[in-house]
């Protein structure tokens, strides 16, 4: 194809480039989808619009491989104020106020510069949730690394950790939970994902739209400058490969002081009536903020970059409309109250300009120096980008990792080595060491410290409360990616029932490998459809979300992790459970059945190295049951404690009981009778299971609701002693000392992590 020497002959500030295939390959974009850009604006783009087109039909932008799934997730409840389209969803709890929340990948920058890479993902979330008028009083995380024997995985695990606690310590927004995962997948593209809740009145609730001919552009926040340059657009539409080292200066730089003065001054905007729309520059900077707020409102924009508050000099219209610069906002202003509004940003010292306005055209018009370097469409170039309908193919190794004979893997008569060394997985360890570094009680919102099945948060000047988990196992979802994503919201909205909340929205991040290859874009179909399936069974609507694609080094695919994060409502306070045992003398009971699923536990991985095998199955109805009877125990003061039964199994699970962090250490001893092999009894980890405690006297009454309500439910031993003591059909098999269990799995991840070779 000829594409050289047609372009238009630059005009001043316009780089003089020919746009040649390889200049169109360096954009990210395809020679078919330039030819596309000339018949959608009938004409040869600048190199200025070339580089709007290529950051807006980038993959992290247009979500052009993904559209055609996400549309068939489940978005609407009675509660759900703003769904999916916005800067966060947004959902009603109630006493005229609601919470806005959203995840949201920053997996790439992070891989190449942890600390600045995790630091602004922080940051981003945190303006995708004020940019909604809600103050932010939560963050929490989802992150992955490669195997521990990897040395550049302690070096990751460290900045990346370093970077979420400074930045979000610094914000005086408290990070309050979270998970963190160990596997070899990993080793070549770690994942980051920050997740933000904020509270907000419901007549207070701020769109992304730049309505209303005549209203002014605000720019708001940091001076521009040209880190990030084709950073979170490009950066994360692609693979990595041997020049992933040569990306790092597409990392942003964040600063939260300057975070910390926008969050303050943006709330302060919000009470002016005056304000009509507000976006966040992420991804694709001043081009997306721009573009997509005129797309929304169905008006244009003009635009002069000369008044963009610059921190270098020489820059072209390329680098500023480019610069994905932190800390950075786009505001939409009555004319007239132009003073009002610098007067209030002066006051909390940020740079702020009027760089333009709301005009009628459905254009784009920028100049610069008097020159007009950028006019174009709105349309095509936020919707221009088409839907991929990519092949999709089931691969191979589905069917060779699933395997049938458990006799492969041995019995046996004593569990206590692969109690301890569960205990010291990493997958399973406590994260003490992660959450010591972030600050979770600022503010004071703080009800349940981290560790627990879910974070919770008290609404100031209300009896109301809100739970958050975030979940995924995403080898669950490796060996039936169907079946993991449906067990990913089961199991975080699982865990926020075990903290007595009842779940009413949901928020997701998708994280995949290479979508053109058909076997990356089944596992997609397949968890998404997985996800929306379940979703619906639980009447749960996704709000909001983000898809990160080609997570993928060399051909390398990660494994398939749709992130899920469920928040959930406590109507009162006082009905806030805990997963620790309180009392010695309390009973210990199962609530839901035990399967022989020992295919893609923490168990197999651990003991025997393997990832195979068929994971557990989700049975939807009994899951509702299992979620509705502990709520109504809960709700009914019947029990003490309750603890989802997840990674590791029964034994795990009462050995985090007994020495969980907001009790006192207890010891536990089981008694049960069971049919099951040892191995699957104890470390299996069969779905719709929570383990609770509670006093001999309402042993009764809760064996009558259980009865109610169709439930299985076990007595399965007594809270109390120095020891977890485990016996299955009058043999003991575990008994070890309950403080060198908790010696174990408290200090295993801290120890590997300060390692200095």
């Amino acid at each position: 194809m000829q594409i050289a020497n047609t372009v238009d002959k630059p005009k001043k500030n316009q780089p003089s480039l020919d746009i040649t295939p390889e200049i169109i390959k360096e954009h990210g974009l395809t020679v078919d989808e330039f030819r596309r850009i000339l018949d959608l604006i009938g004409r040869t783009p600048n190199m200025t619009e070339l580089g709007i087109f290529s950051v807006m039909w980038s993959e992290h932008c247009s979500y052009k491989s993904s559209r055609p799934y996400l549309r068939k997730l489940p978005v609407e409840s009675p509660r759900v104020l703003q769904g999916p389209g916005e800067n966060a969803g947004v959902i009603d709890i109630g006493s005229g106020l609601a919470v806005a929340f959203k995840i949201e990948s920053h997996n790439h920058p992070s891989f190449i510069e942890p600390h600045q890479g995790a630091a602004t993902g922080v940051g981003g979330i945190m303006r995708d949730i004020f940019t909604m008028g809600a103050r932010p009083i939560a963050l929490m995380n989802s992150l992955r690394f490669g195997e521990l024997e990897d040395p550049r995985t302690r070096f990751l695990l460290n900045g990346v950790v370093d970077g979420i606690s400074s930045y979000g310590n610094c914000t005086g927004v408290p990070t309050v939970g979270g998970e963190v995962y160990f596997d070899a997948c990993y080793n070549g593209n770690i994942l980051v994902n920050a997740f933000c809740l904020g509270l907000v009145k419901t007549d207070k609730i701020f769109l992304a739209g730049a309505g209303g001919v005549g209203n002014q552009i605000l720019y708001v926040g940091s001076k521009t400058g040209r880190d990030g340059i084709h950073g979170a657009s490009l950066l994360a539409s692609s693979e990595f490969d041997e020049t992933t080292e040569d990306k790092r200066p597409t990392v942003q730089v964040g600063d939260p002081f300057t975070e910390k003065l926008l969050i303050e001054a943006c709330l302060e905007l919000f009470q002016c009536d005056w304000i009509v729309g507000v976006q966040d520059m992420g991804a694709a900077g001043l081009t997306s903020s721009s573009f997509e707020m005129a797309h929304r409102a169905g008006n244009g924009v003009f635009m002069d970059l000369s008044k963009v508050p610059l921190r270098e000099e020489g820059m072209i219209p390329y680098e500023i409309l480019l610069s994905e610069s932190q800390e950075r906002m786009l505001f939409v202003v009555k004319p007239g109250h132009e003073k009002e509004a610098l007067a209030i940003l002066n006051k909390w010292g940020l740079d702020a300009a009027i760089i333009g306005e709301v005009v009628e055209e459905p254009n784009v018009r920028i100049q610069f120096q008097e020159q007009e370097v950028v006019n174009l469409p709105i349309s095509p170039v936020v919707d221009g980008a088409l839907d991929l309908k990519r092949p999709a193919k089931r691969p191979e190794y589905i069917d060779k990792v699933v395997y049938t004979n458990l006799s492969d893997f041995l019995d046996f008569s004593r569990g206590d080595t692969a109690l301890k060394k569960l205990l010291a997985c990493p997958n399973i360890a406590s994260k003490e060491w992660v959450y010591e570094q972030y600050d979770h009680m600022v503010g004071l919102n703080t009800l349940i410290l981290p560790g627990s099945d879910a974070a919770v948060l008290r609404i100031k000047d209300t009896n109301k409360a809100v739970a958050i988990s975030v979940d995924c196992n995403s080898r669950y979802c490796y060996l039936d990616p169907y079946e993991g994503a449906a067990i990913a919201v089961a199991e975080a909205c699982r865990n926020v029932v075990c903290s007595g909340a009842k779940p009413i929205g949901l928020t997701n991040c998708l994280n995949f490998g290479n979508p053109e290859k058909p076997e990356i874009m089944w596992q997609f179909q397949q968890a998404v459809e997985g996800m929306g399936d379940a979703c619906k069974f639980f009447d749960i609507p996704v709000v909001s979300g983000n898809v990160s694609l080609y997570n993928e080094t060399k051909g390398d695919a990660i494994y398939p992790t749709p992130t899920v994060a469920v928040v959930g409502l406590i109507e009162n306070q006082e009905k806030v459970m805990t997963q620790g045992f309180k009392k010695s003398g309390d009973q210990i009971a199962l609530i839901g059945f035990t399967r022989e699923e020992l295919g893609g536990t923490e168990y197999l991985k651990v003991m025997f190295d393997c990832s195979e095998g068929k994971p557990p199955v989700l049975d939807r109805k009994k899951e509702k049951k299992v979620q509705s009877f502990c709520r109504e125990l809960i709700q009914k003061d019947l029990i003490s404690s309750a603890h989802d039964c997840s990674e590791g199994g029964l034994a795990v699970a009462v050995a985090e009981s007994c020495f969980s962090p907001e009790c006192e250490t207890l010891g536990a001893s089981l008694m049960i009778e069971s049919t099951l092999r040892n191995d699957s009894l104890l470390f299996g980890e069969t779905q719709s299971r929570i383990i609770v405690s509670f006093s001999k006297e309402q042993i009764n009454k809760i064996k009558g609701l259980a009865k109610d309500c169709s439930v299985d439910f076990s007595l399965i031993g007594i809270v109390g002693g120095s020891h977890l003591t485990i016996t299955i059909n009058g043999k003991e098999v575990v008994k070890q000392e309950i403080e060198l269990l908790k010696e174990i799995w408290k200090n295993s991840l801290g120890n590997y992590a300060r390692q200095t070779t």
